[in-house]
């Protein structure tokens, strides 16, 4: 399986509303649920009104879709990195999944990740 390194930094914030999203950004994953609105995008684009952010973050995308019927993928990639003590913020949409790590840990997950048999790009 391949995975691609995303080529910028990432922030994962906490907004009011969704008011300052540009969806004509390239990198943006929103969540909304009955108690918050969360965002991750690029930390260049992120919006002046969040109320909380915690930038540091980079990422790797699983390449090619997924199917639905694939059966654990991104517990094989968390076991992994988690063995090696490395935390992650996962993203999933519906072609691929996305796995954050802080970027202090980002090299050392990328080491563990090709030792396990992926291919990093």
């Amino acid at each position: 399986m391949e995975l691609k390194k995303l080529p910028y930094d990432l922030t994962v914030c906490k907004l009011p509303n969704a008011e300052g999203i540009d969806l004509n950004k390239e990198f943006y994953f929103i969540g909304r649920t009955d108690e918050e609105l969360s965002l991750v995008c690029r930390t260049e684009d992120t919006p002046i009104d969040a109320i909380i952010r915690e930038d540091g973050w980079k990422g790797f995308r699983i390449q090619g879709v997924l199917d639905f019927s694939l059966i654990g993928i991104l517990s094989k990639l968390s076991g992994i990195l988690a063995e090696n003590g490395i935390g992650i913020f996962a993203v999933s949409t519906f072609n691929t999944d996305y796995i954050l790590v802080k970027e202090e840990n980002f090299e050392q997950a990328m080491d563990a990740l090709a030792n396990a048999g992926y291919t990093v790009v």
